[in-house]
């Protein structure tokens, strides 16, 4: 390991998931795979694309090289690895993607991002796609409920803030009245699901708990279970537009969902963090 990787790999590790410099904003998590022939741990710094609820794509581009990364052999030997998010620290069984489904899973990428056809074209060999599938799943790396309603927070605006910039590129470029892209359409998705199960986890658990502890809370609760259903609305009209609507279009209700998010979770941190 080189010393940027092991400084950014200390950095991914202190900030809960957040790195400045050429990184900053980007997807990034960490992946811990088992050495195919020494046997011990390895941990690379990887970007990554959410692909459904349970899983995530990355890529073994090794930057258009002759080789495929390291991690890819170890995958190939032990599929099983541990990914950290910065957040969450999981289990996950990686698939190497082939065929068919290898050629369109990457060409959607290539949408997204046309650097990967850059790569590809600097090399002979086909470069690998890796679904990484979550195993088993744990609460978030955090010392008490309050840290972790402020961490997973700050995954869902720094995602938020995302797809804004993924949406907005893609409105000022060559086909921004045509489609939304497929990649960007999964980003889109995978962020609403995202934001249903955390809000209905809220308003089903966190929130009835509280109210049983500190019944002077009604009025805040009432507050942001409204929030939550006027969210909710919202959630279902982005998805709706990103599968019929162009980016130019997708683009003001992404802005109207960030404005509504933000200030209900800047409410809600405010109001409960110091109870929980």
């Amino acid at each position: 390991m080189n010393d940027f990787t092991q400084q950014l790999i200390e950095e991914f590790r202190a900030n809960n998931g957040v790195v400045g410099g050429p990184f900053e904003g980007a997807r990034l998590l960490l992946l811990t795979t088992t050495g195919a022939r020494s046997g011990r741990p390895h941990t690379s710094v990887l970007g990554y694309y959410p692909d459904t609820a349970e899983r995530v794509l990355v890529v073994g581009s090794a930057g258009g090289g002759p080789k495929n990364p390291d991690w890819y052999y170890n995958l190939r030997a032990n599929p099983r690895a541990t990914v950290e998010t910065g957040v969450f620290t999981y289990d996950a069984e990686a698939t190497i993607l082939d065929g068919d489904e290898r050629d369109q899973t990457f060409a959607r990428l290539v949408e997204a991002d046309p650097g990967w056809g850059e790569y590809q074209r600097k090399t002979t060999r086909t470069i690998p796609v890796v679904a990484l599938t979550q195993i088993d799943g744990g609460p978030p790396n955090a010392s008490s409920f309050g840290e972790a309603l402020r961490l997973i927070h700050g995954v869902f605006r720094r995602e938020l803030a995302l797809i804004r910039k993924e949406v907005a590129a893609a409105a000022d470029g060559p086909n921004a009245m045509a489609g939304v892209g497929a990649q960007l359409r999964i980003n889109c998705l995978t962020l609403c699901q995202g934001l249903h199960f955390h809000h209905t986890g809220e308003s089903k658990g966190m929130f009835p708990a509280l109210l049983d502890r500190y019944p002077e809370l009604t009025a805040t609760i009432t507050e942001l279970q409204a929030d939550h259903d006027k969210i909710a609305l919202l959630l279902d009209e982005l998805q709706k537009l990103v599968g019929t609507g162009s980016p130019a279009v997708v683009l003001p209700e992404v802005d109207r969902l960030i404005d509504e998010v933000v200030t209900h979770l800047d409410t809600e941190e405010a109001a409960l963090i110091p109870l929980l």
